[in-house]
């Protein structure tokens, strides 16, 4: 609890020293988009780190850690906001999640992204071409086509913004984003926003209403919206539940990628898979799907057909 409370207190040193550098202009005209969003990120961190500073050190008992989770699904948008404390170097986080290539190893390690391959456009653009399909592996599964657009709106010694955004997606859902902003808490830590978003019309409401009400039944989400008969805790379901889950996987994924890192580059895929699963499975009633045999035998299946296609792509 004490190294918590440490975090915390460092946490509220690094929201209020950005919070000076933004009112001071330091940062310039031409970067005050990505300044206005990065400050707006960290003072939501901050109020939050003074909140917990108030309580003594505690935090969101729900992860047992400094990582917190809100989720809103309201006028045909759906988004999850992961707002969390990573233990790494800012340096080591700024330069790898400014790689495209490092983002398809991260999506990669959700259940449902079956390939990803990074793309140059004729006007410039970067684009992940990301497969995603049925969570169990099926050679002759149907498989959607989604293509995000990455981009780094800023990064700078203090600061790192991302965004991967994608126009159309699966069930008729579309403008897809993922977006994190990222600054250094102190030498081995750094605090980040993630948030994961998509819009939906009626079509796509219907369609996941349809999937939730039978096959995903009894998922649920991390919010608790009260106590059931037995005084359980009651969580959240429908669209916030799923954007929910889907958050917390791509902040585990983010977080299992960096610490692969320090494996040996050989061993960093299978240390990376490992991880994921495990930190996913720290939350079985939201996260499970599938036993860990199951999981990896999936994974490395997909990441080597799309090794061998890039392969005879390159060859060809």
């Amino acid at each position: 609890m004490a190294e918590v409370s440490e975090k915390i207190t460092a946490l509220t040193l690094a929201a209020a020293r950005w919070v000076t550098l933004f009112l001071a202009g330091v940062l310039g005209a031409t970067a005050a988009p990505a300044a206005a969003a990065a400050n707006e990120a960290l003072a939501a961190i901050l109020q939050k780190a003074q909140v917990l500073s108030n309580q003594g050190g505690d935090y969101d008992n729900r992860f047992g850690r400094a990582l917190w989770l809100e989720s809103e699904s309201a006028d045909g948008t759906a988004t999850g906001t992961i707002e969390a404390v990573l233990d790494f170097p800012f340096e080591l986080a700024s330069e790898q999640l400014g790689i495209p290539g490092n983002w398809c190893d991260i999506l990669m390690l959700h259940f449902n992204v079956k390939s990803c391959a990074v793309a140059r456009q004729p006007t410039g653009e970067t684009v992940l071409d990301v497969g995603i399909g049925r969570k169990h592996e099926r050679l002759n599964g149907r498989v959607y086509r989604v293509s995000f657009v990455f981009g780094i709106v800023q990064r700078s010694k203090d600061l790192l913004h991302v965004r991967l955004v994608a126009e159309d997606g699966p069930l008729s859902t579309r403008n897809y984003r993922i977006v994190v902003l990222a600054s250094p808490l102190d030498a081995e830590t750094f605090v980040v926003k993630l948030s994961y978003a998509y819009d939906y019309g009626i079509v796509g409401k219907l369609a996941m209403e349809a999937y939730l009400n039978t096959l995903g039944r009894n998922k649920v989400g991390f919010t608790i919206e009260g106590e059931d008969a037995d005084g359980q805790p009651r969580y959240i379901r429908g669209m916030r539940g799923a954007v929910e889950r889907n958050a917390i996987r791509y902040c585990f994924a983010v977080e299992s990628y960096l610490r692969s890192l320090s494996q040996p580059r050989q061993q960093q895929i299978e240390a990376r898979l490992q991880d994921w699963f495990t930190s996913s499975q720290r939350f079985p009633r939201q996260l499970y799907e599938m036993d860990r045999d199951a999981y990896l035998a999936m994974k490395r299946n997909e990441i080597a057909r799309q090794r061998a296609a890039m392969t005879v792509g390159a060859g060809g």
